[in-house]
């Protein structure tokens, strides 16, 4: 090089990676995330009276929920993660979520009108197969 000039050649080009774009991106992609997420768990829910507590504590997120709602023909229908489905359907969840999970908690929310029983033969069904922690949902009331 004549004259003190740079190391590299006046003709090679110098590459470089802005990733300033790509983090902006992220980040809003993270607020929606965070702020749709709460809306999207409300939505899967199925709303029942569930009987009131004084003494009730706020039951923490599990990855089975269990709901009985009350059917307008009498009876009550079954609900696993906001979905309609039976006995048969439980017993095929419960078994796969217990291989993968054997500390699985399951939350059980019934309808304050369902009879003790049918609640009792839920409860006695998930722990026949395999779930050793149970809650049962209640409103906290006053």
């Amino acid at each position: 090089m004549i004259g003190g000039g740079s190391d590299r050649d006046e003709g090679s080009l110098f590459a470089c990676i802005n990733v300033t774009p790509l983090v902006d991106i992220t980040l809003v992609l993270l607020v929606v995330f965070m702020v749709a997420a709460p809306l999207i768990v409300e939505s899967t829910s199925i709303k029942v009276a569930l009987p009131k507590a004084v003494t009730a504590d706020v039951t923490k997120p599990s990855t089975l929920v269990l709901s009985m709602a009350r059917a307008p023909s009498g009876g009550y229908k079954m609900f696993s993660n906001g979905r309609e489905t039976d006995e048969a359907g439980i017993r095929a969840q419960v078994t796969g979520l217990v291989k993968s999970d054997p500390e699985l908690q399951a939350v059980i929310a019934a309808d304050r009108g369902i009879a003790y029983g049918d609640v009792m033969h839920v409860v006695d069904l998930v722990r026949a197969l395999g779930v050793s922690k149970f809650a049962l949902d209640t409103d906290p009331g006053s």
